[in-house]
C-alpha cells in the first residue's frame, strides 16, 4: 500500500523549505498540487511524476493524490506555506474518512505569517490572529466578526488572501472594519512575493493601508497597541524589558 505525505513547502524558495519537506519530496514517486506550487519545486525534483489542477479544484486535486497512493505509490501533496494552515491536510483526512488506507503523514512548513513577519522585522512577538479575507469558503459576515473580535482584543493580525481580481476591495473593507476600533496611525506592514523573485515589503499606517493596492501574493500585518517602527522595521515588543 502506498503513502500520502502532505508537504508544506514554505514561501516557495528552497532555502525556506524544511529538511523534512525536502526529504519527503526527494523520496516520493509523485508530486501533486496546484500548478503554481508544483512549478516552484519542479526544478529541484525533475525525476518525479507531476499531477496538477487549477485553483478551485482542491477536492479533485486531493482525490488524485489519494488515488495515486492507493495504487501503491508514495505521493507528496505540496502546499504553499504550511500544510495545515489554509493547506490541504484537513481535506485529505476528510476524503479518506475512517479508512486507514492509504497512510497519511503531514509535514509542516513555514507559513506566510512567519516568513513575512521575518521580512518586516518582528511584528508577531506577542499574541496574534491569522484571518483570511477570502469569502469563497467563509461568509463575509463571519470574516467581519473575526476582524472585530481581534481588534477589540488588541491582537496583532495577519491577513491572508487580502485581494484578488474577483474581490479587489476586500482589504479596504477590512480596514474600514478595523478603523472602528483601532487608531488610524496603527503601524501595519505588507510583505509581497515572500521568498520569490520580486520580494518586497512596506511599512505604513492603517489609514494608508486602506488605500494600498495588494494582491494574492501579499500578506498584510496589523500591529497591536505596542507595535512600533524600530530601525526601519515593524516590531511588537512582548515586554521582556519591563520585568
Amino acid at each position: 500500500m502506498g503513502k500520502l505525505i502532505v508537504v508544506g513547502i514554505g514561501p516557495g524558495n528552497y532555502e525556506n523549505m524544511t529538511v523534512r519537506a525536502d526529504r519527503a519530496l526527494a523520496g516520493c514517486d509523485v508530486i501533486v498540487g496546484y500548478h503554481v506550487y508544483v512549478d516552484l519545486v519542479k526544478a529541484q525534483y525533475p525525476d518525479k511524476e507531476f499531477l496538477t489542477t487549477p485553483m478551485t479544484k482542491e477536492t479533485q486535486r486531493c482525490q488524485m493524490a489519494l488515488d495515486a497512493a492507493l495504487e501503491g505509490k508514495t505521493v507528496a501533496m505540496v502546499c504553499s506555506g504550511d500544510s495545515g494552515i489554509y493547506g490541504m491536510a484537513a481535506l485529505i483526512y476528510e476524503l479518506r474518512g475512517e479508512s486507514r488506507e492509504p497512510e497519511i503523514e503531514v509535514v509542516p512548513g513555514l507559513t506566510a505569517a512567519c516568513s513575512g513577519g521575518a521580512l518586516l522585522g518582528a511584528p508577531l512577538t506577542h499574541d496574534f490572529a491569522v484571518i483570511s479575507l477570502s469569502d469563497r469558503l467563509t461568509s463575509w459576515e463571519k470574516i467581519e466578526a473575526r476582524l472585530e473580535g481581534a481588534a477589540k482584543a488588541d491582537l496583532s493580525m495577519v491577513l491572508y488572501n487580502p485581494s484578488s481580481h474577483g474581490r479587489p476591495d476586500h482589504l479596504r473593507r477590512a480596514c474600514d472594519i478595523l478603523l472602528r476600533t483601532l487608531p488610524a496611525d496603527r503601524p501595519c506592514g505588507v510583505a509581497q512575493f515572500i521568498g520569490r523573485e520580486g520580494e518586497n515589503y512596506r511599512i505604513l499606517t492603517l489609514e494608508q493601508l486602506r488605500d494600498t493596492q495588494v494582491d494574492m501574493f501579499s500578506t498584510v500585518f496589523i500591529g497591536n497597541e505596542m507595535t512600533r517602527m524600530i530601525g526601519g522595521h515593524l516590531v511588537t515588543p512582548r515586554g521582556y524589558r519591563n520585568v
